[in-house]
């Protein structure tokens, strides 16, 4: 079996220079963070800081395109990958995609009205939600049949079981 180090030998020597009180391979604590690098080691947590900050995303509004560009230049020492990821979480929810399906204006950080919402977006979302709609309700429809397989074969089972016993008895 390979093991499972990622470390390059190289990188180990770096780091037992940068920290010669640490073994190698171990962590050091980090250093305490600003709150918006705090929030952005999760994209979940960064989400709630952006819900809590911002009317647009509190409120679940459209949001206006490019709104990447207004969060970074509000929050700098935000970590884009993670941004990106709490971005795709936020529009991607069920609440936003039906907001979208009826709105007619997009929405800046602070609420404030901006561009039109196109109806290829509109469409956009309202196929998405058909696509989970129908997701949820194909999941379920097999649930279903899953169980009354299960409850089939063990009617079966019992049936069986007392047909053996009724001919064991003779």
């Amino acid at each position: 079996m390979k093991s499972m180090n990622t470390m390059s030998p190289a990188s180990a020597s770096v780091e037992a220079t940068e920290y010669p009180d640490v073994p190698t391979g171990e962590t050091t604590p980090a250093a305490p963070a600003p709150a918006a690098a705090a929030a952005a080691e999760s994209p979940r947590a960064l989400l709630k800081q952006l819900q809590q900050q911002f009317p647009a995303f509190r409120d679940c509004l459209p949001l206006a395109i490019g709104i990447d560009k207004q969060v970074l230049a509000r929050l700098p020492g935000l970590n884009r990958k993670v941004m990106r990821a709490a971005l795709g979480i936020h529009t991607g929810s069920m609440r936003y995609l039906r907001a979208m399906e009826k709105a007619t204006v997009r929405f800046d950080l602070d609420g404030n009205p901006g561009a039109e919402v196109t109806d290829v977006h509109r469409q956009h979302a309202k196929e998405l939600l058909q696509q989970r709609f129908k997701k949820e309700a194909d999941r379920k429809k097999a649930e279903r049949a899953a169980a009354a397989e299960e409850e089939a074969s063990r009617k079966r089972q019992e049936k069986l079981e007392q047909l053996a016993s009724k001919f064991a008895r003779r």
